[in-house]
């Protein structure tokens, strides 16, 4: 732990320096001019966060410290015989902004072994709930009740020196992400497994035994655990689970209530929730069509009859994409590697050919393409984890990665409270009338 901690030290301390010395010559700078319509319409657009751990570009899409995701898949340190990027190595990246070592990875999973014990009272209070709970509720609910074990809350119930404050918002991130796992399998097997619980297995690396826990041994599961935590852990900061996590952090929040928001956030349609949507979608296309292999051309007509009713096709489409994501293209070949014939997999490789040119024909939409939401679920239902409510659990855990590495910068850098001004309607008209200044 020392060793990540210290390396951490030094390089947040060079950042500060650098960032001051940036504000002091270019703070009066601007960085973006703010519409009318941007503040109506969810801030499109508008740069106003600082997020160190990744950039997404609507052309090349995210962009981890500055390495794609096909780069990465090269760069990063692997398990044994494995061939996709261990998530561990993701996270010292997206810390340290320097691509790890296979010791320096190692180092990151054992820790993780380390801290990965949870209390008791964390099941109790998660079997406390209802059989029928959501997983994103119960999973929330267990990251709540971790927070009695938040180092952060305690020091500074003590009397803090704010200069100290990442020290302990470091050590509740590495607890948290070394614990999420432990947390979702235990939902996943007490929900869908007649409450039959299996207990970690040490000498797995942290997606690995994520997947054993759950159930899966299958060599090619752990490995599209790597992939999957690997590929939604960050999107930059304006999402809302970062954005979320980043803004009650700010009020000083430990990483747990922090991360718990952003979690609440990711539990949206629009946000995370929407790998659920892309699936249930899918099953009930096949439904109304009465098979498991439709043509392009009854999935083209499945998809008139959903825009014709008013509704979107789940996956399709980003805020700030314009052409497919890279973490679907990833997803894709893990496809065409490990289950090129199967035909849930074949369907949404299908769609992908179908439902752009639809959506580009309606000419309103800017991004006709698919997102990463459009894929992970048809390789999930391929080894037989068929419980699409809990996909966002799944994209939750990954998420803590990039999520918590930020707070971790955010206390280092010392960013403040977050607190954008906000206009009333009646103010913007006589604004626009001339009698009234709203923007000082």
């Amino acid at each position: 732990m020392e060793i990540i901690k210290e390396r951490f030290r030094k390089k947040a301390e060079s950042s500060n320096l650098e960032i001051k010395e940036l504000l002091k010559e270019n703070g009066n700078r601007k960085i973006g001019e703010v519409t009318l319509a941007q503040a109506y319409q969810g801030m499109r657009g508008i740069t106003g966060l600082v997020t160190e751990t990744s950039l997404l570009d609507s052309e090349e899409g995210i962009r981890f410290r500055g390495y794609t995701i096909p780069e990465l898949q090269k760069a990063l340190p692997k398990a044994p015989k494995g061939d996709e990027p261990l998530p561990e190595g993701l996270f010292y990246l997206m810390l340290l902004g320097e691509l790890p070592n296979q010791e320096d990875t190692e180092h990151i999973t054992n820790l993780l072994q380390r801290r990965s014990h949870v209390p008791n009272h964390v099941f109790a209070t998660i079997d406390a709930l209802p059989l029928h709970t959501h997983p994103m509720t119960m999973f929330v609910t267990g990251v709540m009740a971790s927070q009695t074990e938040s180092n952060f809350s305690k020091e500074y119930a003590k009397g803090l020196n704010k200069k100290d404050y990442w020290s302990f918002v470091f050590e509740d991130a590495i607890d948290l992400i070394a614990r999420l796992p432990r947390i979702a399998a235990y939902i996943y097997r007490r929900k869908y497994k007649n409450n039959e619980h299996i207990q970690p297995n040490g000498l797995l690396d942290w997606a690995g035994n994520l997947a054993h826990m759950m159930g899966f041994d299958d060599e090619s599961f752990k490995e599209l655990m790597r992939l999957y935590m690997t590929i939604h852990a960050d999107h930059e900061g304006g999402n809302v689970s970062a954005h979320t996590t980043h803004l009650v952090g700010s009020a000083l929040s430990d990483p747990y209530l922090s991360y718990a928001a952003g979690m609440n956030g990711l539990a949206g349609p629009l946000h995370g929730l929407a790998n659920q949507e892309v699936i249930k979608w899918i099953f009930e296309m096949e439904e109304s069509l009465g098979t498991t292999t439709p043509s392009k051309e009854q999935i083209a007509e499945y998809v008139q009859k959903t825009l014709t009713a008013g509704k979107v096709v789940p996956g399709y489409g980003h805020a700030v994409l314009r052409k497919t994501d890279p973490r679907f293209t990833a997803q894709m070949l893990f496809g065409k590697k490990h289950m090129p014939n199967d035909p849930l997999v074949n369907t949404v490789w299908n769609i992908y050919e179908t439902v752009p040119p639809i959506l580009q024909s309606l000419g309103k939409i800017k991004n006709p393409w698919p997102n990463v939401d459009a894929h992970s679920g048809a390789l999930l239902v391929h080894y037989g984890l068929v419980e699409y409510e809990f996909y966002t659990v799944l994209f939750g855990v990954s998420r803590a990665l990039g999520v918590l590495a930020s707070l971790c910068w955010d206390r280092a850098l010392g960013q403040p409270l977050e607190r954008p001004k906000s206009v009333t309607t009646e103010a913007v008209k006589l604004w626009l009338q001339g009698k009234e200044e709203i923007w000082e």
